[in-house]
């Protein structure tokens, strides 16, 4: 017999669709599936039925293969079977999708009907669709029959399992409970127990300690035995009685439940004792490497055999290894860099050259003595090596916040950390090996600490070279007022060997630094040429001070001249060496305020010296021109023996400043004389006058330049040729010709002015008004001419006379 979901599935037209749909909902769970197989044939014969939800379902008793359970009975068997409803086409209640199943089934089977006969010849044919549907409606009958049959029988097996289960259930519950009111009796058996188990456990205790007790009673013994050892400095033989000891320990801990014996509290100190002095023997391993290093060694063991160590107390670990390192790390920083050993003031060179001694000796014994009694893991020189340069680290940085330190030790200290440390003198010298490497660590100083060691050095140094400076400026003031001469060398040349000295000082400071750093070159050398800017600028306030009170005469220098121009070779000697403080690293023109600073010195050193040439002078000039000087040469010889003797001490001035002097002393000679002619003291009566005040003029330029030129100043440079000039304009006879006088004048010295002019043409005497227009009027004719190179002022630094006020009335002879 085939099974049920072997069967094949309903066409699927419109109509068996539906009444499928039907089936599905009056059965349920395996309704809908046909009780024996279909064929072809019938399932064409099964197509499109339409009216079978329009059939009475009546159901009568089933005959059934299957026999019924021994123990149910009629009465059961009927109360198990569904009852239908009154009127109900299917067994269970009315439900919705059924209705709305039976209106699409219906709707279906109408509109196939409507659709077969529809024409009249098809009503010929009814009854052939009768009989087939009424064979399909049968069949459908005896298929939905077996459906519901089988379903009943499953309902039924379904039944009779339940019934069973329930039965299991039951049976369960009851063992369940049975077991559950065990449960409690023995729960309250076992408190009864209690007192019991708690005697099991004391017994097994006392008899623990019964079988320790021997070994315990020895415990104090062992413990002074080795407290013994530890004072004798037996580290093994200490480590191992206290092994053995807390084996002891261990072996009582767990029998007693966690419970301390009194008799081991003296374990832990006698622990931390032994820790202590494998400690200490470690802190020393520098001297014990040398003098019993059979004790390092065993202070090692024991460190390293304690960090392997397992215990089953609740203790924390003693970390003995880690405790032997950090001591090696204190014991040799305290060696070199403790407290007493830290410099003192001005003791820091000493200190740091002892250090350039010890720091490769100890690495060296650290390499040759200490490591070979430490464990390889260790690494000694390295550990050493590092340990050293982090303590000399924090031991300058100690050092960098305590007192600021004085200019010598901040350069020392400089130089030694960033050159002398990392040289082959020391950390990096060749003996020792590439453990003791320490250039990839933090430098010994920050870039903050060289910044702060350069500006105490710099500021020290300033400081110290001003002071310097200044004492010798106030020893060279205090010499002007000497009653000797100034010192002269082996040449007769002024000197003073205090140039030299301040330019060797300020060049010894600059070079010293190059062995630091060029950071610091540099600021040393911005320091010194600003501290010479500052004494050049002293030096000047000194010399104007010292001439004021000269003239004043509140302190009257019996050699006031010859100290000037020994200031003058002062300014020269640094004129001429200043370029030492420009090396070939310095930018061109950092030299260009020294320099302006010398040249002021210069030009007021000259100065004064020419007022005091003016002092001399003027009173001679006052005379001049006169009948007097018409005649008779006496004027100017007393000028230019004047001159001659104050100009006798030049040559104790060094070139070129002489030649500077001497032309500015000849100068000053020629703009007194001029300014003497333009006073208009003198005015010439005939041409006989103008051709003796044209010859004078002759005579005097011819005079002058004799003297200056016995003195050694070149001619070329000298200023005598204006008065020849001035001659020409005196000599002219014609007085029509003035202007191209006046042009050519005008050519030769740029800078002559109309009053010059006015006041010379006043000296000859004979020029009308018109002729004086004339003449003035070419001095603006034409192009204005260009000064010549090399060319120095005249005219415009002689004071023209204001023209006289004219007195006649405008309709006068002068209108």
């Amino acid at each position: 017999m085939s099974q049920w979901w072997e069967y094949p599935a309903l066409p699927r037209r419109p109509g068996e669709r539906a009444i499928l749909k039907a089936k599905a909902i009056c059965g349920g769970g395996r309704t809908g599936r046909l009780a024996k197989p279909v064929g072809p044939r019938r399932r064409l014969q099964l197509r499109g039925a339409p009216t079978l939800l329009a059939l009475t379902w009546t159901f009568a008793p089933i005959p059934t293969s299957a026999p019924a359970p021994p123990a149910m009975d009629s009465a059961a068997r009927d109360k198990m079977q569904p009852a239908l409803p009154p009127g109900s086409s299917c067994p269970g209640p009315e439900w919705p999708e059924q209705e709305r199943a039976e209106q699409l089934a219906r709707g279906a089977a109408l509109k196939w009907a409507s659709g077969i006969f529809y024409r009249p010849e098809q009503l010929a044919r009814l009854g052939q669709y009768r009989s087939r549907e009424v064979q399909r409606t049968c069949s459908l009958e005896a298929r939905i029959k077996s459906v519901v049959q089988s379903y009943l029988e499953g309902v039924k097996t379904g039944v009779r399992q339940l019934a069973w289960a329930l039965e299991a259930v039951q049976g369960a519950r009851e063992a369940l409970g049975q077991a559950h009111g065990l449960l409690w009796g023995m729960a309250e058996a076992a408190q009864t127990l209690e007192p019991l188990r708690e005697q099991v456990v004391q017994h097994k205790q006392l008899q623990a300690m019964s079988q320790l007790l021997p070994r315990l009673r020895a415990v104090p013994a062992a413990l002074a035995h080795t407290q013994t050892l530890i004072d004798a400095q037996r580290l093994l033989e200490a480590y191992v009685s206290l092994r053995e000891l807390e084996q002891l320990q261990e072996e009582t801990w767990a029998p007693l439940g966690g419970l301390e014996l009194p008799v081991f509290e003296g374990l832990g100190p006698l622990a931390e004792a032994l820790g202590q002095a494998v400690e200490a023997a470690a802190g020393a391993a520098g001297r014990l490497a040398r003098e019993d290093p059979a004790l390092l060694v065993a202070a090692m063991r024991v460190a390293e055999v304690d960090a392997g160590r397992t215990t089953s107390l609740e203790q924390a670990a003693r970390d003995w290894r880690q405790r032997c390192l950090r001591a090696l790390q204190e014991g040799l920083e305290q060696i070199h860099f403790g407290t007493p050993l830290q410099p003192g003031p001005g003791a820091l060179a000493e200190w740091l050259e002892a250090l350039r001694v010890a720091l490769p000796a100890e690495l060296a014994a650290a390499e040759a003595l200490v490591a070979p009694c430490c464990p390889p893991h260790y690494n000694v020189v390295r550990l050493w090596a590092h340990t050293l340069h982090s303590g000399l680290r924090r031991c300058l940085q100690q050092l960098l916040e305590g007192p600021q330190l004085e200019a010598a030790d901040a350069f020392t200290l400089l130089h030694w950390a960033l050159h002398v440390y990392l040289g082959p003198e020391m950390m990096g010298s060749l003996e020792l090996g590439p453990e003791a490497d320490v250039s990839d660590l933090e430098p010994l100083l920050t870039l903050e600490n060289i910044e702060q060691l350069e500006a105490i050095f710099v500021a020290k140094v300033q400081a110290s070279v001003a002071q310097w400076l200044q004492k010798a400026l106030d020893g060279d003031v205090a010499e002007w007022g000497r009653e000797q001469e100034p010192d002269t060398d082996p040449s007769g040349f002024y000197h003073s060997p205090m140039p030299a000295i301040v330019l060797q000082i300020l060049e010894e400071n600059i070079r010293v630094t190059r062995m630091v750093s060029e950071s610091l070159q540099r600021r040393v050398h911005g320091m010194a040429l600003s501290e010479l800017s500052a004494y050049l600028r002293s030096f000047s306030d000194a010399l104007i001070r010292f001439s004021r009170d000269h003239l004043r005469g509140e302190a009257t220098a019996p050699h006031y001249v010859p100290y000037l121009l020994a200031t003058l070779n002062h300014q020269s000697a640094l004129s001429s060496s200043v370029s030492v403080l420009q090396p070939d690293w310095v930018a061109p023109g950092a030299l260009a305020p020294v320099e302006a600073a010398l040249d002021e010195l210069q030009r007021r050193i000259c100065r004064l010296v020419l007022e005091a040439l003016l002092a001399e002078l003027q009173p001679l000039f006052a005379a001049l021109p006169s009948r007097r000087w018409l005649s008779s040469p006496e004027l100017l010889d007393d000028v230019c023996e004047r001159t001659a003797s104050f100009c006798q001490d030049f040559r104790h001035v060094r070139d070129p400043a002489v030649q500077l002097l001497l032309a500015e002393a000849e100068r000053t000679v020629v703009l007194q004389y001029l300014r003497a002619l333009m006073q208009g003291r003198l005015v010439c009566r005939g041409a006989d006058e103008r051709t003796q005040a044209a010859e004078r003029l002759r005579h005097d330029a011819a005079q002058l330049r004799e003297l200056f030129l016995g003195l050694g100043l070149e001619e070329s440079v000298q200023c005598a040729p204006v008065l020849l000039a001035l001659r020409e304009l005196l000599n002219l006879r014609d007085p029509t010709l003035l202007g191209l006088e006046v042009a050519g004048l005008r050519q030769q010295f740029p800078d002559v002015s109309e009053d010059h002019v006015s006041a010379l043409l006043d000296l000859r005497g004979d020029v009308s008004r018109e002729q004086r227009l004339a003449a003035l009027s070419s001095l603006q004719a034409g192009p204005q001419p260009s000064p010549p190179a090399g060319g120095r002022a005249l005219f415009s630094l002689v004071p023209a006379p204001a023209p006289p006020l004219s007195s006649c009335l405008p309709s006068g002879s002068c209108a």
